[in-house]
């Protein structure tokens, strides 16, 4: 009979507890402090979305600009100018002696 009544007792409080417990999260669930955690956890939630979006797009960015960079290098390069060769320049020493034998000598 003892038994019975400690057994009795245990789930009274156990009861109690339940209820207690129940009261207090109908409370925190109901007080407008929760609410706005509640709010600022879902804008969160979307903004981190929008971080993790744009971070994917700079993989994208990052190879582009990557090109861009090789690019401007290259174009910065100095050329480099190869020697004529001797054909180009026999046609230039043509030119100065086909000009020299068509002039006219003054008379005098």
């Amino acid at each position: 009979m003892v038994l019975r009544m400690a057994k009795a007792r245990q789930k009274d409080i156990l009861n109690r507890l339940a209820d207690a417990g129940e009261e207090a999260f109908s409370r925190v669930a109901g007080s407008q402090t929760t609410s706005r955690l509640v709010e600022g956890m879902t804008g969160l939630r979307e903004r981190m979305d929008d971080v993790q979006r744009k971070i994917r797009g700079l993989d994208a960015l990052e190879r582009r600009v990557a090109q861009l960079e090789k690019q401007v290098a290259d174009l910065q390069k100095p050329k480099t100018t190869r020697a004529r060769s001797s054909s180009s320049g026999s046609s230039a020493a043509r030119k100065r002696t086909t000009g020299s034998s068509t002039r006219k000598k003054p008379s005098g």
